[in-house]
């Protein structure tokens, strides 16, 4: 089905036009421990779950990413993303949701080529499971007001990193958006069986 997202930057997402049940994902993304009070009651996280929601609804496959933090700074909680009802969980060795990881395995057992990427860690896991998502050829939309950033002044560099030369890491766009385009995704009969 030709399909893209509405008004995503640099470029209409997905470049190819084609979104399908077959090759959906959404990454929940966080690090096993967050700074306390990051994150859960935010405007961003509940973006983030309405994301999650209308892509299993939609029939793509929900995929918990849990990285490892950066030195914390102070208190620090259990990252909300694990009580999040997925279809794979997968833990990593850093910051990056592939390093020594299973994420990679995952998505191509599924076919998986298409990836929204929300959560926690903006600028830190969020980021960097992105780019390393698009040197492996996946096509990425980050959703950025469905990402916790760390710090809030680095939101806006953190997109233009992704912006920059026609999108070189992917494509940006909004939770409304995101969800619209999904909610037109023909109806599917089939199972859920994602193991």
């Amino acid at each position: 089905m030709s399909l893209t997202v509405s008004q995503t930057t640099p470029y209409s997402w997905p470049y190819d036009g084609q979104i399908d049940q077959a090759s959906l994902a959404v990454l929940l993304i966080s690090p096993t421990d967050v700074p306390s009070g990051l994150g859960v009651g935010s405007m961003e996280w509940d973006s983030a779950l309405r994301v999650v929601d209308s892509v299993r609804n939609a029939g793509g496959m929900v995929i918990n990413v849990m990285t490892m933090p950066p030195e914390p700074q102070g208190p620090t909680q259990a990252s909300p993303v694990s009580s999040v009802a997925a279809d794979a969980t997968t833990a990593s060795q850093g910051i990056d949701g592939f390093y020594g990881s299973a994420l990679d395995a995952v998505l191509r057992r599924h076919h998986k080529t298409h990836l929204v990427l929300v959560g926690l860690g903006l600028e830190t896991c969020i980021h960097s499971t992105m780019r390393s998502a698009n040197d492996r050829g996946l096509e990425c939309l980050l959703v950025l007001d469905a990402c916790v950033a760390y710090e809030s002044g680095m939101v806006a560099s953190a997109r233009s990193q992704i912006e920059m030369s026609g999108g070189i890491f992917g494509a940006v766009g909004t939770t409304d958006h995101v969800c619209a385009a999904v909610a037109t995704l023909p109806a599917t009969t089939a199972e859920r069986a994602f193991t």
